[in-house]
């Protein structure tokens, strides 16, 4: 098993990933050993992973740091590679114990300077294993402006052993001045059929659920995978798909509208209050109250600051699965336009509502459906402007009847 196993489709980046690897150990090696350093390499010292969205991006930048910190003595070997998957140093980076690899991931709205100035001190330390010092951030897409700028300043005068990787979904995604001082790599959706590979290889998937999945999400792995092993996840996207067929009458949209905000604000509250709960009694502890007791003095504005850091990741894990929800929408009128274009039923995404497809090509126009899959695409794009979310999709649900 190598590291770069999971990275499903995506022989291009591996290839250049695997040959950076090559280079970044054979200048650990001549550094240790006192030798003179290559001249020409092909590693740097700041990387950009874009893709859509399931293409594989924090998986790739994971994948490169386990390479990165491959200590197997059968790299050296004729034939070898660093990336081994089973060395202590590829296992830590992966399972995320390793000293050396920091994974950054939010569950909140944005990163801030505080948060970005915590990573670039981090980031003049020395490895601790004499290898590499490597930041993942996965959501570098969600960095301000002023965060933004503070980790410009470590990018272009980076560590002689930090290596940055950045990911979002595209350049535009990141600052100008960032992503001209990295180097970039583009993922691609990856093949349906590998999907349903990995899906029964890696995770036991049956081979039926594992291709009904693949070809419902189109290659988005981490979301066929949570449908492959989440019951409820399969049901409330069927519940979605279900909407375009209740909009004919204004009520019945307007109610699902309704149902579809209560769906997603539920989803929200079940992810956030175990943690939420974990969380708040961890501090208290570390403040010194107790359980459901009275907290000392001065430590109001702490419980206070965590508490509107949790409401702030509610909201967006809410944001996250309406949007999910609206994905998945789109993927059922997509489906309609492609049945109007003439082509085969066989190759929808969505078969297990194939009738339902063919009524709706048969009764409009590809312009109608045109229209409805950029109401969707109004609505996702309102949410991301802090409009209402009952208001948005409520004027959605109207446009998708007006079609």
């Amino acid at each position: 098993m190598s590291v770069w196993d999971d990275l499903v489709g995506q022989e291009r980046v591996v290839g250049q990933l695997d040959a950076a690897a090559r280079d970044a150990d054979a200048y650990v090696t001549a550094a240790a050993s006192g030798n003179p350093l290559p001249e020409a390499s092909r590693m740097t010292h700041a990387w950009l992973f874009t893709g859509p969205p399931g293409a594989g991006r924090a998986d790739a930048a994971r994948a490169f740091a386990a390479a990165l910190q491959c200590t197997s003595p059968d790299r050296a070997l004729p034939g070898g590679t660093p990336g081994c998957g089973f060395c202590d140093g590829c296992h830590t980076s992966l399972i995320g114990t390793h000293a050396d690899v920091d994974v950054v991931r939010t569950d909140l709205l944005s990163i801030g300077v505080k948060e970005t100035r915590d990573l670039v001190r981090r980031s003049q330390m020395s490895p601790a294993n004499g290898r590499w010092q490597v930041i993942v951030l996965e959501d570098a897409d969600r960095l301000t402006e002023g965060a933004g700028n503070v980790l410009l300043k470590a990018v272009e005068e980076p560590a002689s052993r930090t290596v940055w990787l950045l990911c979002a979904p595209s350049l535009e995604d990141v600052l100008p001045t960032i992503r001209s001082r990295s180097r970039h790599l583009s993922l691609r959706t990856p093949p349906v059929a590998a999907v349903a590979d990995i899906l029964v290889r890696r995770d036991g998937i049956d081979p039926a659920l594992a291709a009904s999945v693949a070809r419902s999400t189109q290659g988005h792995i981490d979301r066929a995978r949570r449908l492959a092993t989440d019951e409820r996840a399969r049901e409330r996207r069927a519940a979605v798909l279900k909407l375009p067929l209740r909009v004919g009458d204004v009520g019945a949209g307007l109610r699902a509208a309704q149902e579809l905000i209560d769906a997603a604000g539920e989803d929200s509250k079940q992810a956030a209050t175990e943690t939420d709960e974990k969380e708040t009694e961890a501090l208290r502890a570390a403040l010194g109250g107790q359980s459901g007791g009275r907290m000392p003095r001065g430590t109001a504005g702490a419980m206070k600051e965590l508490e509107e850091k949790q409401k702030r990741r509610r909201t967006r894990s809410q944001r996250d699965s309406l949007d999910l929800a609206l994905v998945d929408l789109t993927s059922f009128y997509r489906d309609v336009l492609a049945l109007q274009f003439g082509s085969s039923p066989e190759t929808v995404a969505n078969v297990e509502l194939r009738d339902a497809l063919e009524r709706i090509a048969e009764d409009s126009t590809a312009a109608a459906t045109l229209r409805r899959i950029e109401a969707i695409a109004a609505c996702r794009e309102a949410l991301d402007r802090n409009v209402a979310p009952l208001l948005a999709v409520e004027a959605m649900a109207m446009a998708l009847r007006a079609g």
